[in-house]
C-alpha cells in the first residue's frame, strides 16, 4: 500500500503545525526526517524550493505549504471541528487574520529577536518588544475572555500560531514566564502538555533512501 510522504524536520514550526494537523485528522503517512543542511535529492525533486514540510500524496500530487497541507488533512477528516471554528461563520475569516498577522509581521520580528546579531540596526529587546505589541497582547487580550483564539473550540488558528508562539517563549524562557501575558502563558502551557502536541514531537533518524518506512 502507498502512504502520503511527508518530508519533515522535527523543530520546525511551520513542519510542526502541518504534523498537528495531520495528526488529528489521523492520517496514515510514512515520516521521512530531513536534515536541513544535507537535503536528499527526493526532497528537492518533489519541491525544488528545499523547506519542508513537504508532503507527497500517492498520485503524485505534491503539497508544499504548510497551511496547505493543514487544510488538506483537514478536508480529509476534521474530528474536533478545527476548519469551522468560530462563531457566526466568521471563523474562517478571523483565522486568516490570525495567520496571516503571524505569518507576516510577527515571524520577521521573531527572526529578528532570535538572531539580534543579523539584525544589529536594533537591540533583541526592540524586536520583543515590537512582537510582543503586534501579535502577542492581542493573542492575550482575546485569550483573557475565552480559552482559544476564536472561542471555546480549539480552532485552525490556535494550531498553526502554536509552533510560534513556542519559539518566540523559548528564546528567553525567564523573560516569558514573568512577561505580563497570563492568559497566553496558560493557552501555550496547556496546549504544549497535550498529548496531540507530544505525539508530533517524537524524535527519529534522518530518513536514507532505502529504509524501512517510519510511519507517522
Amino acid at each position: 500500500m502507498h502512504l502520503p510522504v511527508l518530508y519533515s524536520f522535527r523543530r520546525c514550526p511551520y513542519a510542526m503545525r502541518a504534523r498537528l494537523a495531520l495528526r488529528v485528522a489521523g492520517l496514515k503517512l510514512e515520516w521521512r526526517e530531513v536534515v536541513l543542511r544535507d537535503k536528499p535529492a527526493e526532497l528537492l525533486a518533489a519541491s525544488p524550493k528545499g523547506t519542508v514540510p513537504v508532503l507527497v500524496l500517492p498520485d503524485g500530487t505534491v503539497i508544499d505549504q504548510s497551511l496547505d497541507i493543514m487544510r488538506w488533512a483537514l478536508r480529509q477528516h476534521d474530528p474536533h471541528g478545527w476548519l469551522n471554528a468560530g462563531p457566526d461563520g466568521s471563523g474562517q475569516r478571523q483565522t486568516q487574520a490570525w495567520i496571516d498577522l503571524n505569518d507576516g509581521p510577527f515571524k520577521a520580528l521573531l527572526d529578528r529577536y532570535k538572531y539580534p546579531e543579523r539584525h544589529p540596526e536594533r537591540s533583541a529587546t526592540a524586536w520583543r518588544d515590537e512582537a510582543v505589541a503586534r501579535m502577542l497582547l492581542p493573542m492575550e487580550q482575546a485569550l483573557q475572555s475565552q480559552p482559544q483564539l476564536l472561542g471555546p473550540q480549539v480552532s485552525l488558528a490556535d494550531m498553526a500560531l502554536l509552533p510560534f508562539v513556542r519559539q518566540f517563549a523559548q528564546v528567553d524562557a525567564d523573560w516569558f514566564a514573568q512577561a505580563p501575558l497570563p492568559a497566553l502563558q496558560r493557552w501555550l502551557q496547556d496546549h504544549l502538555a497535550s498529548p496531540l502536541f507530544h505525539s508530533v514531537m517524537d524524535k527519529a533518524e534522518p530518513w536514507v533512501p532505502g529504509q524501512a518506512p517510519v510511519l507517522f
